[in-house]
């Protein structure tokens, strides 16, 4: 089993956070609804692109990059979502995989969906553990999963430069 900490990635998303809150004028009670669920559709941009559910097709998987640049989308929002609900826990130990990639996924929007019902540090803590162990699932590597998530992080800034 291995540790994924997401110090430097709260830091590096309550930065980006600030700044789209102060060009937006918008803060974390107002846009909570609308991240929770930009989370869900990026959870399902995720399923989409890794094709895990859709057994009436021969295509294969989209390419490592697209899949993980999605992950990163959604990363980017829980971390927002942790900062919201005041999550203390950083460090995170991967379960192993005792499910299939599909029911990891089907776990993962449970759990984002009990956050959406009530709102709090253990929920938020509990959607994390199961968005988190989709990397495994997905036969990724914790250091894949933070390198995916620095750079979606520069191309989020770049776009906030450009009035995306």
């Amino acid at each position: 089993m291995s540790n994924i900490d997401l110090t430097s990635l709260y830091d590096h998303q309550a930065k980006l956070d600030a700044h789209i809150q102060s060009t937006h004028h918008v803060d974390y009670a107002t846009t909570r609804q609308k991240r929770l669920l930009a989370l869900l559709v990026e959870l399902g941009e995720l399923a989409n692109e890794t094709r895990v559910f859709k057994f009436w097709s021969l295509k294969t998987r989209s390419s490592d990059d697209i899949i993980l640049d999605e992950y990163a989308d959604g990363l980017h929002f829980l971390l927002s979502l942790g900062i919201d609900a005041q999550s203390e826990k950083k460090v995170y130990t991967l379960s192993p995989n005792h499910f299939d990639a599909v029911t990891s996924f089907l776990n993962t929007y449970q759990s984002i969906h009990a956050l959406q019902i009530t709102f709090n540090a253990m929920n938020l803590e509990s959607a994390m553990q199961q968005y988190l162990d989709l990397i495994g699932c997905l036969g990724y590597s914790v250091t894949q999963v933070l390198e995916a998530y620095v750079n979606k992080l520069n191309v989020n800034y770049q776009r906030q430069q450009n009035h995306y």
